[in-house]
């Protein structure tokens, strides 16, 4: 149990950890220490959920379904465009925002972008569906369980701890300059992924 236990939670860091949209959005809110629990607990909890989906058999069906895999891409990519406009007219208009200070998005504007983020990105459907889903079948009976409840916490602690440790480096964004160079690394993440995704679509 405990092999099956460590799988997953190694299985569902690797495959978190990394810099995508929803992680620099979560990132960005935890400097900001704006509405930080909800957005960690939404993406923390729609991981699990998708987690669960897709040990309980659901990966098997998504993969047999192209058309929902490019609607989604299509959709993420042009969300994701979208989202990088904004970031980089942030980077250019500096100052607007600091650490722990006023402006921002409203908790129903960033819930509403965290959930685009995490449902509008084919990659989370990948790994948490699809990856995880049968990457779990390797594993008989309750040690299947074991496994997604590990892949389940290793997503839990990241957002957490990436939300709420964010703001460790809130002395260096006292500085309007280092919101330019993060609003513009995110533009170019956004729209390098987003490029991705459609690149992607075309080469399929």
């Amino acid at each position: 149990m405990f092999t099956s236990f460590t799988s997953g939670l190694l299985l569902g860091a690797s495959l978190i950890i990394a810099i995508g949209a929803q992680n620099a959005f979560i990132l960005r809110q935890g400097l900001l220490r704006q509405h930080v629990f909800i957005l960690c607990a939404i993406c923390a909890l729609s991981d699990a959920a998708l987690i669960a989906l897709g040990v309980a058999g659901l990966g098997a069906l998504v993969s047999r379904s192209p058309f929902l895999l490019k609607s989604v891409t299509v959709g993420g990519a042009l969300f994701l465009f979208a989202y990088a406009l904004l970031s980089a007219r942030r980077a250019l208009r500096p100052g607007a925002l600091t650490a722990g200070g006023e402006g921002g998005e409203s908790a129903r504007q960033a819930v509403a972008t965290v959930l685009a983020f995490t449902f509008l990105n084919p990659h989370v459907y990948l790994d948490t569906v699809l990856l995880i889903g049968s990457f779990s079948a390797h594993y008989p009976g309750r040690a299947r369980l074991v496994f997604a409840m590990g892949a389940i916490l290793a997503s839990f602690m990241w957002f957490f701890g990436l939300g709420y440790g964010a703001r460790l480096l809130a002395p260096l964004f006292e500085r309007p300059g280092a919101w330019r160079v993060l609003d513009g690394l995110i533009a170019l993440v956004m729209a390098s992924l987003g490029a991705s995704l459609l690149g992607g679509l075309v080469a399929s």
